[in-house]
């Protein structure tokens, strides 16, 4: 295969179904501070997403940061290493200290069963992340936060239209943080959003986003500029119209890998959570070295004499890079699965687009990875012989 092919690739509309909204944002002169494309896009995003308020961001790490401030969170925050770097960033930006929590072996998620040991008096909240869309264990977690008076804010940015027992897993906590950066199923540029219950937290989250006035000369909290453009919100309408066709053939191009690979031994997939809707917006797989007779990284870098070009998400883990690595619970003995699948993780290409001779590629890539690796080893041992 000629072409390089990539962990992922953003959906583009067709660019004259864009120009025409394009020519309606130079028609109206309006570019950003709650414009109409932006007004109807929170409207439509709440529709589809079954939720009551959703508030737009120029980007999902901004949407992080707002939520905390909107909750007043200083102090102690329980999270994940197993995440994109912005989640325990957002922390330090508003002066709380992350406090590393292992995770679980099945879903990567933030393991309930070790979030009361990380609890002391200055603990103010939990930050799970829904890791690849998959639903943490969201009544556990909330039983565990109510017992102890924490709120919970969800980094629910692999979580687009994810659905566990019908019910958006967005509903959950106290606010979820979406992000709809270009490498997400449903992508503005950049963007994100925060996901709230009731109109009085909405409107604090609005003011915070927009420098903290309330009308034109009012100002009632230190805010900052995060709101999303109209060019960012007249792709995000355009999105909304195919995201389910994209999250079908996602969904089938998860079933062509697992037929594929799932013989494979070394190779195991994620747990699926039942009574979940998924958006399939990622397929990692685990490669066992022992088993599969190639480490991880070794896959890696032999996959690119493919032409194929994986992602390691998540590695290194937050809690190992320079910033975090003082931090007591930063300690590996204290996250002995997230370092484990760490090294283990592999994400392989998945998007809508993605065609079947490609998947072909990619899987007969990693069969030959195997099959030549093997037969190395087995030449080596008969010389030794």
């Amino acid at each position: 295969m000629n072409q390089p092919l990539y962990v992922t690739k953003p959906y583009l509309p067709p660019l004259e179904e864009f120009k025409t909204y394009l020519e309606k944002i130079w028609e109206r002169q309006i570019l950003t501070n709650g414009g109409p494309f932006h007004e109807q896009l929170e409207e439509e995003l709440a529709k589809y997403l079954g939720v009551k308020y959703v508030s737009l961001f120029a980007n999902g790490t901004l949407a992080l940061m707002t939520a905390l401030q909107t909750l007043r969170i200083s102090g102690d925050v329980i999270t994940t290493p197993f995440s994109f770097a912005a989640t325990a960033h957002s922390l330090l930006w508003n002066g709380s200290k992350p406090v590393f929590c292992d995770i679980e072996p099945g879903t990567y998620n933030l393991d309930p069963s070790k979030l009361e040991a990380s609890i002391t008096p200055d603990t103010k909240a939990i930050m799970p992340v829904h890791v690849y869309g998959t639903p943490c264990k969201i009544d556990k977690i909330q039983e565990i936060a109510t017992d102890h008076g924490l709120k919970v804010i969800y980094d629910a940015c692999h979580s687009f239209g994810v659905r566990y027992k019908g019910e958006s897993v967005l509903n959950y906590g106290d606010l979820s943080v979406l992000s709809f950066h270009a490498t997400k199923i449903f992508n503005t540029f950049e963007g994100g959003a925060i996901i709230s219950h009731d109109p009085i937290t909405k409107r604090r989250i609005d003011f915070l986003k927009n420098f903290g006035f309330s009308d034109e000369v009012t100002v009632v909290t230190p805010g900052m500029n995060a709101k999303m453009n109209e060019v960012q919100a007249a792709m995000g309408l355009i999105q909304l119209k195919t995201i389910d066709q994209r999250i079908e053939r996602l969904k089938n191009v998860s079933l062509n890998y697992k037929k594929r690979l799932k013989n494979i031994e070394g190779i195991t997939f994620l747990d699926e959570v039942a009574d979940t809707k998924h958006n399939y917006s990622y397929f990692p797989i685990l490669i066992d070295e022992e088993k599969f007779g190639v480490s991880r990284d070794k896959t890696y870098e032999l996959l690119k004499t493919f032409n194929i070009f994986t992602r390691r998400y998540f590695y290194p883990l937050i809690s190992e890079f320079p910033v975090y690595k003082s931090l007591p619970s930063s300690n590996p003995s204290n996250l002995p699965i997230a370092t484990e699948i760490s090294r283990k993780i592999l994400c392989l290409p998945n998007f809508a687009v993605l065609t079947q001779g490609e998947i072909e590629h990619v899987c007969n890539s990693i069969i030959e990875i195997q099959k030549t690796v093997k037969e190395e080893v087995n030449q080596d041992a008969r010389l030794v012989f």
